[in-house]
C-alpha cells in the first residue's frame, strides 16, 4: 500500500469524511471531489480505483485497496 493511500485515508478520518451507515456499511467523501461519496464496506468499495485496481495488478497477489478502504479500517480502530 502506497503512503499517498494512507496520507489520504487519514485525511479522510480526520476530516470527518467517513459516515457510518450499518454494521459493515460507509458513506466516504471523494478525496478528489467533495461533491461525490463511495458506498464502502470492509472488502469492497464502488470508487474507479477500487474497480481498477486488479487491471493494473492483475497476477501480483496484491488484494485491492484504495484510500476509502483504509479510512474505513482506520476508523474502525479509532472507535
Amino acid at each position: 500500500m502506497s503512503a499517498s493511500t494512507i496520507r489520504k485515508a487519514k485525511k479522510l478520518v480526520e476530516s470527518d469524511g467517513v459516515e457510518q451507515i450499518d454494521v459493515d456499511l460507509f458513506q466516504i467523501k471523494s478525496s478528489s471531489d467533495p461533491n461525490k461519496s463511495y458506498f464502502v464496506t470492509s472488502e469492497t468499495c464502488e470508487c474507479l480505483g477500487f474497480k481498477n485496481f486488479y487491471k493494473f495488478h492483475h497476477g501480483t497477489g496484491l488484494k485491492a485497496n484504495c484510500s476509502h478502504l483504509e479510512a474505513v479500517r482506520l476508523y474502525k480502530k479509532e472507535k
